[in-house]
């Protein structure tokens, strides 16, 4: 929802602002289809050939972060926290027991009580594949976290792939907006002959290409761009919550403590609070 205010916003304030001036929406319109037409389609191009098939796919579905928000919600943060409490309880209680959880998780009754995160493949595997090697008595629990900080990092810098593509596209607007203000302006030259009324016409419209790869850069491709890069991060807490609660299970904290340890690392937004989480987890059959 800010999304679309934030873009009904910057197109009533730059237009309105211009028509109350006493600006001419007329020549802009005009030129406007021929304009877009050369800016928007040589970005679209320029995109293409900078990207590979699996990064524009990946960059078209992020673009819906612009509009539906992060992945993971409040409430998804403290089934994470349960989930992972209950995990470990059991690993420490029978360790042969957690292996039908981990090993598969699709059928397991303590993953399917958490939908969302089941469906989240990644998310299940960093789950299962740290349990797992942590089951095989690493001496240093340190060489573990540094797998899983590669592991994150890896995933943070694949995520963050259309949010830079974006950008690097939003740096290319201005230029060109230039090309197509430039191609205006040879347009123009090629009719010297005739009256200012007519010239002046047609420099406006020139210009206008110039307007438009400003205006879309920095309107509009910049901040989508740096809304999906800031989703990417957000939702990469999730996955840093596994990590830091996992890990302090390695370091054999008893399993309160692990989770609270994560939950004291995440955003006071979707941080739940100590009685919340508590609560949450004596609500769940297998922690009791």
């Amino acid at each position: 929802m800010g999304s679309i205010v934030g873009i009904v916003t910057v197109v009533v304030m730059v237009f309105g602002g211009y028509t109350l001036a006493g600006g001419k929406m007329a020549i802009i319109l005009h030129a406007m289809p021929f304009e877009m037409m050369i800016i928007a389609g040589s970005a679209v191009g320029a995109f293409t050939i900078g990207n590979d098939g699996p990064m524009i796919k990946h960059t078209i579905k992020d673009l819906g972060r612009v509009f539906r928000g992060g992945t993971w919600k409040r409430g998804d943060y403290q089934d994470l926290l349960c989930l992972l409490f209950t995990l470990i309880k059991i690993a420490r209680r029978d360790p042969v027991a957690i292996e039908a959880h981990i090993e598969e998780p699709d059928g397991s009754p303590i993953f399917q009580a958490y939908p969302r995160i089941l469906a989240d493949k990644g998310a299940v595997a960093m789950i299962s594949d740290t349990i797992r090697m942590g089951m095989m008595n690493y001496d240093d629990p340190h060489q573990l976290e540094d797998v899983l900080d590669k592991q994150l990092d890896v995933r943070l810098h694949h995520s963050l792939g259309p949010a830079h593509a974006l950008t690097t596209t939003a740096d290319a607007l201005p230029a060109l907006g230039i090309v197509a203000a430039v191609l205006g302006v040879i347009k123009t030259m090629a009719s010297i002959d005739q009256p200012p009324e007519i010239l002046g016409k047609m420099i406006g419209g020139a210009l206008v290409g110039t307007f438009l790869g400003v205006f879309l850069s920095y309107g509009m491709v910049g901040p989508f761009a740096n809304k999906i890069k800031n989703q990417v991060e957000a939702d990469h807490k999730f996955y840093e919550l596994i990590r830091d609660t996992l890990v302090a299970n390695l370091h054999k904290h008893n399993p309160q403590m692990c989770v609270e340890v994560a939950r004291q690392n995440l955003p006071s937004s979707v941080r739940p609070s100590f009685d919340e989480l508590e609560a949450a987890i004596k609500s769940v059959p297998e922690a009791a």
